[in-house]
């Protein structure tokens, strides 16, 4: 499974809950509150002020 810019942040954990490390290892803590279940990668990214395509290749490794 590919991990896409506008995957939801819910979609991803339940699909790969290995993800949750790596979330979190960027500076994501927050990945099991209820709003970042509708929030994409691309705005946690930018919420984060995140590297989004550094972010992306991590996920997909």
């Amino acid at each position: 499974m590919e991990i896409t810019k506008d995957m939801l942040i819910g979609e991803l954990i339940r699909q790969k809950p290995e993800a949750v490390e790596i979330l979190m290892r960027f500076g994501m803590g927050c990945v099991g509150c209820p709003s970042s279940q509708m929030e994409s990668l691309e705005e946690a990214a930018m919420v984060h002020g995140l590297d989004l395509n550094h972010l992306l290749e991590a996920l997909n490794q």
